[in-house]
């Protein structure tokens, strides 16, 4: 986002930083229509600017001050209270082996003789199939799904065999992901570091992906040349809950994954960055009908981020920011977006909002109907109501797409209550590899204390050319990643938001 570019002159520029409202009522009437026209994109680019840099004291960490008698019951007067946090459940909690990997400066070290994987395909487009879906028929079926994941233990046999395990047992392997939706591949040394775990999943013949939000700055590469994501790790979101999600959007979704272990937090406190799973299909099993067929039939749509801008601002300078983002932050995101303003009811609040979507779709390969989105992780309401630490930028909202309005609290607890029952919370350790079938499985993190090392490789379809497509990684979209990922590293290691 080019905004340093933008130049006002000297009177105007001082009178912006005062009051822009003034300030656009002048500039705007006493320049000719020619003039106005570019003016009012410059305006907006200093307003834009200028929200952005007041907005930074959503990055700062909460004050822990505790207000005095007389401001807390002004405070009552104006907002309702904030919901108590509570810790979402899990259905399975596996206990902890202990089991030790490599140090953290050998484990990432990349074999310089494997071929450069940074040129690596486009995250697919989405499959979608959700058109006349039978709800009690879809239910039923989902009913007789086998328990996600699988648990595939080494023994020392197997162990002592390294890749050519994978190589023995591929066939085996990827059929249990289809029935099973996940694979939790537990006891091998080999994948303790980024070789060993980049020769695994191409044993496998999986053919890796960027992830479906490359240019969000969510995740940065933890090994570019080997086609390697960090996880979630940043010191500024362990406190953060990461609801159940698929890797996906309304436009792209990856069609595999290979979640990896090579350092588990490194303070003992449970949940300790326990790596969560649940199966799309014992969710939808597990749902209320009517909350179901009430979503399905009115589909859903979900904001991904906000931009507060004053609500004194006139009209003119709103509909120049809202332009201005339209034009040059939205695409970015290779997201088809709609900027919206005041969607969740704040004033002055702007959103970028997803099309609409069906939270149900049927699997591309089995055919079979699955929970297919992400509201366990992007409703408002639960996000308020659970340990979160995402900056007010970056909150996130999901709503009934044929009205906008926000998903009442009701419908928020029925999907947590469906989705938590059926999350299985794994302790994953050094060389642990989880392999999630994206349309199948969703998964999500718990928070943890120290320092966590987890990393993923996404993977588009390897044996359907037309599903994959034939686009490769658009570089330019970078650039927009690393600065957000830079300003993430920024924040301090006990960030929280006070969004509430």
């Amino acid at each position: 986002m080019q905004l340093a570019a933008i130049r006002l002159p000297p009177e105007v520029i001082l009178s912006a930083r005062c009051d822009p409202e003034l300030t656009a009522q002048f500039y705007l009437s006493t320049h000719h229509n020619t003039v106005v026209k570019e003016t009012k994109m410059k305006i907006a680019g200093v307003a834009l600017s200028a929200a952005l840099i007041g907005g930074a004291s959503a990055f700062a960490p909460v004050s822990r001050t505790i207000p005095s008698s007389s401001s807390s019951a002004l405070r009552s007067t104006m907002e309702p209270p904030a919901p108590e946090r509570v810790a979402p459940d899990a259905a399975w909690m596996p206990e902890w082996e202990g089991r030790v990997g490599k140090d953290p400066s050998e484990f990432l070290k990349s074999d310089e003789s494997n071929p450069d994987l940074s040129g690596m395909w486009e995250c697919p487009l989405t499959q979608w199939d959700s058109d006349n879906i039978n709800i009690e028929e879809a239910q039923a079926i989902a009913k007789k799904q086998p328990h996600c994941p699988l648990e595939l233990r080494a023994t020392p046999e197997d162990n002592a065999k390294g890749v050519e395990y994978f190589r023995e047992n591929k066939e085996q392997i990827r059929a249990d992901l289809l029935k099973y939706g996940a694979v939790w591949v537990r006891g091998f040394d080999l994948m303790q570091d980024v070789n060993g775990y980049r020769a695994m999943w191409h044993a496998l013949g999986f053919e890796p992906c960027l992830d479906p939000l490359h240019s969000s700055g969510l995740r940065k590469f933890a090994s570019e040349r080997d086609a390697l994501y960090e996880e979630v790790n940043k010191p500024s979101l362990r406190g953060h809950y990461i609801g159940l999600h698929c890797e996906s959007t309304a436009k792209r979704t990856a069609a595999y994954a290979a979640f990896v272990c090579f350092q588990r937090a490194t303070e003992p406190m449970e949940p300790r960055g326990r790596f969560l799973v649940a199966d799309g299909a014992a969710i939808l099993a597990e749902m209320d009908p009517k909350v179901l067929k009430k979503l399905y039939d009115r589909k859903i749509r979900i904001s991904v981020s906000n931009l507060d801008i004053p609500p004194s601002f006139p009209g003119v300078v709103k509909d120049g920011i809202k332009g201005l983002v339209d034009a040059a932050v939205a695409p970015k995101f290779d997201m088809d977006l709609e900027m919206i303003y005041e969607a969740d009811g704040k004033p002055g609040r702007l959103q970028a909002v997803e099309t609409a979507e069906s939270p149900i779709n049927r699997h591309p390969v089995t055919g079979m109907p699955v929970w297919f989105n992400n509201a366990h992780n992007h409703a408002r309401k639960l996000r308020d109501r659970r340990p979160c630490g995402v900056p007010e930028v970056g909150m996130t909202e999901v709503f009934y797409a044929d009205t906008m309005e926000p998903l009442d609290l009701e419908d928020c607890q029925e999907i947590k209550r469906a989705s938590e029952k059926c999350i299985t919370a794994l302790s994953m350790e050094p060389g642990d590899v989880l392999l999630v079938d994206n349309y199948r499985a969703l998964h999500g993190r718990d928070v943890f204390q120290g320092d966590r090392f987890h990393a993923v490789s996404w993977f588009t379809w390897d044996e359907n050319a037309e599903w994959r497509g034939d686009e490769r990684r658009i570089v330019d979209k970078d650039p927009f990643n690393k600065a957000i990922n830079k300003m993430m590293d920024f924040l301090p290691k006990d960030f929280e938001s006070d969004q509430s």
